[in-house]
């Protein structure tokens, strides 16, 4: 157990869609305003894990090639948007401006690549149980960890809200954020 909660923590607290969603909704909108987002994301990628231990994870195991192949689309969606962060513009909130809502959280993890990987990494850890013993398993151990990594983000993201006003200190902050999602792209390959 202690080994899946070790890599279920790196593989989420590793930069990725959620960690700069996150992050950026919490400078952008503060903490308060971004909680919805971020328990969608905490139960979102729970229900990823819970079905990918449900056989799942279990099937693209048994596929190398499938497995190859979704890790390099994942990797290369993740560098594309560390590519968009790069060349992004110094965020301005406008009133209709808002984060993420719990849903569209929840519904983001269905196409969220490095969630797919790392759930399906971790079933390997939880392949001697039962495929709904898997499930819950991964699902709440995936929902619980992924609640702390998201306060953190979230959190430091806010604490950042004042630096971030200034234009070129934006800047500066989305292009260390996209270095740090183009160099984590590889991770979606352990």
């Amino acid at each position: 157990m202690t080994a899946l909660i070790g890599f279920v923590f790196f593989g989420l607290f590793s930069p990725g869609p959620n960690v700069i969603l996150l992050t950026a909704s919490g400078a952008r909108f503060g903490f308060q305003r971004t909680l919805p987002h971020l328990l969608g994301v905490a139960l979102g990628v729970g229900v990823i894990a819970f079905v990918t231990g449900l056989g799942l994870g279990t099937l693209i195991t048994a596929y190398p090639a499938l497995r190859i192949g979704l890790m390099i689309i994942a990797s290369l969606w993740i560098l594309w948007m560390a590519w968009k962060l790069w060349h992004a513009k110094p965020a301005a909130a406008e009133d209709n401006d808002r984060p993420f809502t719990f849903v569209q959280a929840i519904l983001f993890q269905w196409i969220n690549p490095k969630i797919w990987a790392v759930a399906t990494s971790a079933s390997a850890l939880v392949s001697g149980l039962a495929p709904l013993d898997q499930g819950l398993t991964l699902g709440v151990t995936f929902s619980l960890t992924n609640l702390g990594v998201c306060l953190f983000w979230t959190c430091a993201g806010s604490l950042l809200k004042t630096l971030l006003s200034d234009p070129a200190k934006w800047r500066i902050f989305m292009r260390c954020m996209a270095i740090a999602l183009a160099v984590f792209s590889g991770l979606v390959f352990l």
